[in-house]
């Protein structure tokens, strides 16, 4: 490389640049093998990006009722949100130094706005007195996020659906806990809130011009149809199996990825052989 303010690479240095090659059968070997991975890769990406939108199609005709699943057929009912929960806030009143120490927990943002249901390995620590007035996060739950940079992410639902000892929730976000849990399927209101439809109902209740923020008052005031519960419960285990479908192609994929490099790295390096 040579050059001042711009490096580049010349073609003469491109030409004296000497290579350590195997014989050209091996070379074809080689080629082969790699290629065989990218096009095991290039399906996967196909394959996955075919399942998001099955699930999508899915969610589309599940959660409007257009598509009712066998045996069940019992008329859909506008509730308000707040006639079924009551939200609580964050935690307040705490500093940087708070964070990162002690032996209580918290969720993340990232945690609540990422996941339909909360990742429960990917909790931060917190310090908490046990004289502090804070609300804990308990098994079933509805988390969402108040505050959003688009429309369209603005109160992003997860379900938690484990009960974890001195769990809270980050301060920017804020709960809302089921009065009924037997008429009620939390899992299924995070899908609803996150569908199409879902993203529709809480754009028209948000607020803002470059930040968006929706408030727990005009939260409780959504008002959106629901099933029987085990309609409910059908719906959003029938979702939670394509997620976990989607999930274990990713998974899938991102082994692949790293395999490839490993034998790119052995390949052609010559370390390890193939003829």
């Amino acid at each position: 490389m040579s050059g001042n303010a711009i490096t580049r690479l010349t073609l003469e240095k491109i030409n004296n640049l000497r290579f350590i090659t195997p014989p050209v059968v091996e070379q074809h070997a080689i080629a082969t093998a790699l290629s065989d991975m990218d096009a095991l890769l290039d399906g996967l990406d196909r394959l996955i990006a075919k399942k998001r939108a099955i699930k999508q199609a899915t969610m589309q005709q599940l959660l409007t009722g257009k598509t009712r699943l066998p045996g069940l057929s019992g008329a859909w009912k506008i509730k308000r949100l707040g006639d079924l929960g009551a939200t609580y806030g964050g935690l307040v009143g705490k500093n940087k130094s708070d964070f990162g120490t002690g032996s209580a927990k918290y969720v993340p943002f990232i945690n609540v706005i990422a996941n339909v249901q909360i990742d429960c390995t990917a909790f931060d620590a917190v310090n908490v007195e046990a004289t502090e007035n804070q609300n804990k996060v308990a098994k079933g739950d509805l988390l969402f996020n108040g505050s959003s940079e688009t429309p369209e992410e603005v109160a992003l639902c997860s379900f938690m659906a484990k009960e974890v000892k001195n769990l809270y929730l980050n301060s920017f976000c804020f709960g809302l806990r089921v009065k009924n849990p037997e008429m009620i399927d939390g899992l299924f209101l995070a899908y609803y809130i996150r569908s199409p439809i879902g993203r529709d109902l809480m754009k028209s209740l948000a607020q803002g011009s470059t930040r968006y923020n929706l408030s727990k008052r005009a939260l409780l005031e959504a008002q959106l149809p629901l099933p029987e519960k085990e309609e409910q419960t059908a719906i959003a285990t029938a979702l939670s199996d394509m997620d976990a479908e989607i999930t274990a192609l990713e998974t899938r994929r991102t082994k692949t990825r790293a395999l490839k490099q490993a034998m790119m790295q052995e390949l052609l390096t010559g370390r390890t052989r193939l003829v």
